[in-house]
C-alpha cells in the first residue's frame, strides 16, 4: 500500500453532486424564461451540451463556444431563437448557488485534511466552482484549487497535470493520488501523467480495459482504507 500525502480531488460528482445541481438549476432557468422544464428539454440540452464539451476537449472549439452557444443551439432545435449568452449567465448564477454534497464528502475532507494535503482539480468554471466550494463548507479543507479555465488546459491533458504538479510545493509524484468519478477525465489523466488514481464508481459503471485505475471504490468513505491503511478488504486493480 502506497503512503499518499497529496490528494487531488475532482469536484463534480466526486465531492459535489453536479447531477442534482444541474437539474435543479436548469429547471429554474427554463421557468425564468417561461418554459416548463421537461424530459424532452433535458435530453435535448444534454445531447447538445455533451457534444460541445467533447468538441472542446478535442481542441476543436474554445470554452466560450461551449458556454455561450449551448442554450441557443438547444432552443434553436425547438424552433426558438434565444440569447445564448444571457441564458448562460443566468444558468451560471443558478449553478453557482448549488452546493449539494456527495454522501460522506464533508466528513471525509475534514478528516483527511488533518493528515494529508488536499487539492481540487476540476474542468469547471473558476468563479462557479469557487462559489460552490465555499457554500458547501469544503473550501477550508483545500490548500489550493486548480481549474481548466484558469490553466488553459483541461483534464485529461498532460498539460493540465504538468501545471498542477509544477505549482504544488514539494510535489512528489509517488506520494500523490488522483480521486475522481470520470474514467475519461480523471483516471485517464492520471495514467497519462504517471499519477496513481482512485476511481469512485458510485453508479456501477463498466470498467474499461484501456483505462485501468490503481484503485476502485464505490463510496468516498472507502478512501480511509487507501489513505489511512488498516486491515480491510479493498479492490486493488494492480
Amino acid at each position: 500500500m502506497m503512503s499518499y500525502k497529496i490528494l487531488l480531488f475532482d469536484l463534480d460528482d466526486t465531492l459535489l453532486d453536479f447531477g442534482v445541481n444541474e437539474t435543479d438549476s436548469l429547471n429554474k432557468l427554463f421557468q425564468q424564461h417561461g418554459y416548463t422544464f421537461s424530459d424532452e428539454f433535458f435530453k435535448l440540452y444534454n445531447s447538445v451540451n455533451k457534444q460541445l464539451w467533447t468538441d472542446y476537449e478535442n481542441g476543436n472549439i474554445v470554452l466560450d463556444d461551449v458556454l455561450n452557444s449551448r442554450f441557443s443551439e438547444t432552443m434553436l432545435r425547438l424552433g426558438k431563437v434565444v440569447d445564448g449568452i444571457e441564458w448562460e449567465n443566468s444558468y451560471r448564477e443558478l449553478l453557482g448557488n448549488g452546493c449539494q454534497l456527495m454522501e460522506g464528502a464533508l466528513e471525509v475532507c475534514q478528516s483527511l485534511a488533518a493528515t494529508h494535503r488536499l487539492f481540487v482539480i476540476t474542468n469547471g468554471i473558476t468563479q462557479t466552482q469557487l462559489k460552490r466550494l465555499k457554500n458547501s463548507g469544503l473550501y477550508e479543507f483545500f490548500e489550493d484549487i486548480y481549474d481548466s479555465q484558469s490553466i488553459g488546459f483541461q483534464k485529461p491533458s498532460v498539460e493540465f497535470f504538468v501545471y498542477v504538479m509544477s505549482h504544488i510545493k514539494d510535489f512528489n509524484i509517488r506520494e500523490a493520488l488522483i480521486i475522481g468519478d470520470s474514467l475519461n477525465s480523471d483516471i485517464k489523466g492520471g495514467l497519462l501523467s504517471g499519477i496513481d488514481t482512485c476511481w469512485i464508481n458510485t453508479k456501477s459503471q463498466k470498467c474499461s480495459p484501456e483505462i485501468q485505475s490503481t484503485y476502485t471504490i464505490t463510496s468516498l468513505m472507502e478512501l480511509y482504507d487507501i489513505c489511512t491503511p488498516r486491515p480491510c478488504e479493498l479492490q486493488l486493480n494492480r
